[in-house]
């Protein structure tokens, strides 16, 4: 697991310093502060990869630019090291040693893509032995959203990953096992628990789909009907993408894990780049609680490390119900003066959405339109007689009500009180 992490010269903080937290860390705060970037750094200080290629590069100007990092995991010793960048190769280079084993390593980005590290496939030195292993194994399983659905493949066409259509149908087609759970079965569970409540997914018949494709194509069951994969909606893809990437992963490290003859891993670290991304409001009211759970029912005492990023109030305020100040953290990027800030943010309940989008965290003044929020801050400006704060246009009392009866409902709680108190004169 990723205990602590720091930056000097990197991404838009100057100096960024954040401990997690051992079960949950979501990142919030506005477009381009750096929360994309810092999962990128996070999987490599986890893998040592970059996911995708993009190696992070150093500010220029700054003198001894350095990524530290603190990693545990199924080795003894946890795994402290400070990386300068060597501007010879352009690159961070890490100490030549066996590294901290930090367990499976998950992480989902925006762009549908997924990358994969897994300590019985993917390590680079013999778990038993410590020397280097002479398998010419992935450093990780790098997907891209085509390559996720339909198959990954090394550079001489052996199949790494058959690819979320293939696996899906075949695992469908699988008998079951009264003394094993079979990975269809383990699917149909992570479906089901990433599903909202009221519109409960489950896989449907394997259907052929074209007159000129022979390809059996997986399905899922919708409230209306089932629907081909391939035609779902794209929030519901990245649902059962996600739910693949889970599966998968875990079933094919019990599998590599047998034929090496090790235990398998206990500990899993998940990096999901927005995990609001295509959801309806109601699917983002219940994605992180979904998500914690699903991945415990890989193992009853597995260890789930879950870092996050989000735009959405919703996601925050579903936080509210199971947020463990002791086991779970907020971060908050912000601009402040043209430099970007990253801090702890102290965890409080602020209820409803409104109560977020007003919060420091998104501080917005008005959870409502922006034009809205120019007419109610001069009307509040016009009831506390300070003149000198309203903007061109809003300058009287009668220019104000008029904007305000154009942007608001005619039930409107702050129209109601203006015409109240401003308009007829009452207290």
């Amino acid at each position: 697991m990723l205990n602590e992490l720091q930056l000097h010269g990197v991404g838009p903080v100057a100096d960024l310093h954040a401990r997690f937290a051992q079960r949950l860390n979501v990142l919030t705060g506005d477009n381009g502060l750096g929360k994309s970037f810092l999962l990128d750094v996070a999987w490599w200080a986890l893998t040592g990869t970059w996911s995708g290629g993009n190696i992070a590069l150093p500010n220029r100007g700054f003198k001894k630019p350095k990524i530290t990092y603190h990693v545990s995991g199924k080795t003894k010793t946890p795994e402290s090291k400070s990386i300068p960048f060597e501007a010879a190769s352009q690159s961070w280079v890490r100490p030549v040693g066996r590294p901290t084993n930090p367990g499976l390593v998950i992480y989902g980005r925006v762009d549908g893509s997924f990358s994969v590290w897994d300590p019985a496939r993917n390590y680079w030195r013999d778990v038993a032995t410590g020397q280097v292993d002479s398998l010419d194994r992935p450093r990780s399983y790098d997907f891209t959203s085509h390559t996720l659905w339909n198959g990954l493949y090394d550079k001489g066409g052996r199949p790494l990953c058959n690819g979320l259509i293939k696996d899906w149908v075949y695992w469908q087609n699988q008998p079951q096992s009264a003394f094993e759970k079979q990975p269809f079965e383990l699917l149909s569970e992570v479906i089901k628990g990433l599903s909202h409540p009221d519109e409960t997914m489950e896989p449907g018949k394997p259907m052929r789909l074209f007159i000129d494709d022979a390809t059996i194509y997986p399905s899922i069951r919708m409230p209306y009907g089932e629907v081909p994969l391939v035609q779902a909606a794209a929030g519901v893809r990245r649902i059962l993408a996600l739910a693949y990437i889970i599966v998968w992963t875990w079933y094919e490290h019990i599998q590599a894990s047998r034929l090496r003859d090790q235990d398998p891993t206990d500990c899993i670290v998940v990096l999901l780049d927005e995990v609001e991304l295509h959801l309806h409001p109601k699917w983002q009211r219940t994605i992180l609680p979904s998500l914690l759970n699903v991945i415990n029912k890989l193992g009853v005492r597995m260890k789930t490390q879950l870092h996050c990023s989000s735009h959405s109030p919703l996601v925050l305020a579903s936080l509210e119900p199971l947020f463990d100040e002791e086991k779970d953290q907020l971060f908050w990027f912000d601009l402040k003066n043209a430099q970007v800030t990253f801090r702890e943010f102290t965890w409080a309940k602020y209820g409803d959405v409104v109560g977020w989008l007003t919060s420091p965290i998104f501080d917005l003044k008005q959870a409502r339109s922006s034009d809205a929020e120019v007419a109610i801050e001069a009307a509040k400006a016009f009831i506390r007689g300070d003149h000198s704060a309203l903007p061109e246009g809003l300058e009287t009392k009668l220019k104000i009500g008029q904007r305000l009866r154009e942007l608001l409902d005619g039930q409107d709680p702050f129209l109601i009180r203006w015409h109240v108190s401003v308009e007829k004169g009452k207290p």
